[in-house]
């Protein structure tokens, strides 16, 4: 009977201390924000990442009343960033910009300090923005065909810049290499800020950075676009083709952006981010911009967001394992 009795304390006193943490999640939901939310970006100034969340960081001050801080913490491909919003405490007031970079990083890392699939929770996609190939205006290469005709005739010479180890930008110059048969130096940069300055320089060859940071240097004449890097053309770069129309068969890689929050943040909160930052990107405002910058507006559910990415987490680990993609 005395056991009886103590299993019976037992299970109420965890019923107590669950139901304590219920409602002070509901309580904490009902209040939040009362002070500044920080959204980390893991690259420096002047990228997509940046300019994205500056945008959607603005229209969301506005809606929730409080302002949110856009924080630059770039390094390693993207990954320090992401770390610091792993470990930062999970109350809403920290918040992650995370990219197709977080997918790539678990398989071209040996070892990342955090998971992004179990200590994140999705909030939303915000954003997907096609990668362009793009060479300095002094290149003499005019098209695809000419640029591998070039790299085939001086291997090892030409360079290409990414945002870092492991990002999109990477991934895509080794698929390209492999299509065509081509060696093209790699050098990694922290973002797209130094990359485009250095590329608008002439101190590397080429990019497959987003469209974002380089639209208006390819309009102004500086850097010739090539080709996109995904399977339709762009509307911001309406007569610039496909790699796939330039007879690359089969590759397909845009860049997407998106909102997370630490693992254990409460649901409530998640889902009046989730609430709040579709608002924003459903908005005129913010479309007109994404427009601009040549990104296309997302803005899906917690689920869904979850599922997008298991599923490039496991797409981009055989395309980094079958074109042995390494981190220099």
């Amino acid at each position: 009977m005395q056991h009886v009795q103590t299993f019976t304390r037992r299970r109420l006193v965890q019923a107590a201390a669950l139901a304590l943490c219920v409602c002070s999640g509901s309580a904490m939901a009902e209040t939040w924000p009362t002070k500044p939310v920080s959204l980390v970006v893991p690259f420096p100034p002047g990228g997509t990442t940046d300019v994205l969340a500056r945008a959607l960081g603005e229209k969301l001050s506005q809606s929730l009343g409080q302002p949110v801080i856009v924080e630059n913490k770039p390094g390693a491909g993207a990954t320090l960033g992401a770390d610091y919003v792993a470990k930062a405490k999970a109350d809403g007031y920290t918040l992650l910009m995370g990219a197709v970079h977080h997918t790539i990083a678990p398989a071209v890392y040996k070892k990342l300090p955090y998971d992004f699939q179990k200590d994140f929770a999705p909030i939303t996609t915000v954003a997907l923005v096609p990668n362009v190939l793009v060479v300095n205006a002094a290149t003499p290469a005019k098209n695809v065909a000419e640029l591998v005709a070039l790299a085939k005739a001086q291997p090892g010479k030409l360079t290409y810049g990414s945002n870092g180890n492991g990002t999109a930008q990477h991934l895509i110059g080794t698929q390209f290499e492999n299509l065509t048969g081509t060696e093209i130096a790699h050098i990694p940069y922290k973002g797209s800020g130094p990359l485009a300055t250095d590329l608008l320089g002439g101190q590397i060859t080429m990019s497959f950075d987003t469209i974002t940071p380089v639209l208006q240097h390819i309009r102004s004449g500086k850097l010739r676009a090539l080709a996109v890097t995904t399977a339709k053309r762009s509307s911001a770069l309406p007569d610039v083709p496909t790699l796939d129309e330039a007879g690359l068969k089969g590759l397909n890689i845009g860049t997407w952006f998106g909102v997370l929050a630490p693992v254990a943040t409460p649901k409530d909160v998640v889902a009046r981010l989730n609430a709040e930052v579709v608002k924003v990107i459903q908005s005129p405002d913010f479309r007109k911009r994404m427009d601009e910058i040549g990104a296309e507006p997302i803005g899906n559910s917690v689920e869904q967001m979850g599922q997008q990415i298991k599923g490039e987490t496991e797409k981009f680990a055989k395309l980094v394992k079958n074109g042995k993609v390494t981190i220099e």
